[in-house]
């Protein structure tokens, strides 16, 4: 093989590689902070789970309108049984400014960043919502430091 043909060889490698590694959010791994079944209606509402937002992993890689920095796992799963709400609002609270990126049960990225009540705090509405699994990450805008944060889910308010 030429040396030119063998450049092109490793770089092809490298591209794959790369590419490879682009979307590296798993769905399929255990949520670090567990699983929740909720059904429409459920209480308390909000139902929340205290979390770590961060991680080490780019969320622009999974999608240009994605922001901040997450974990290779999911951080919550819900499982949502669908009902008489129309709405079902994912939404996060930390002091520090945070993102939120959910795969939902259509299996499109959702994403935002300051869409939340407070400032630098993230919320997405699913109106009407689907029944399905709901994979969440919390991320940590500008750099992959872990911050505490709150994970809200509700049907009625965003946090």
């Amino acid at each position: 093989m030429s040396p030119i043909a063998r450049i092109m060889a490793a770089a092809a490698v490298l591209v794959t590689a790369t590419v490879g590694a682009a979307v590296a959010q798993d769905y399929s791994q255990n949520p670090t902070y567990g699983t929740v079944n909720l059904r429409s209606g459920f209480t308390p509402d909000p139902y929340t789970v205290n979390v770590q937002s961060g991680g080490s992993v780019n969320a622009q890689t999974l999608s240009s309108s994605c922001q901040g920095f997450i974990a290779n796992a999911p951080d919550v799963r819900v499982n949502y049984t669908a009902g008489s709400f129309n709405r079902l609002i994912i939404s996060a609270n930390s002091s520090a400014d945070t993102t939120l990126v959910i795969n939902g049960p259509d299996g499109q990225w959702y994403c935002d960043d300051d869409g939340g009540n407070a400032g630098l705090n993230p919320s997405i509405t699913f109106s009407p919502p689907r029944s399905g699994q709901y994979d969440i990450w919390i991320g940590t805008y500008g750099n992959n430091s872990l911050q505490p944060a709150t994970l809200a889910i509700s049907e009625v308010s965003s946090q």
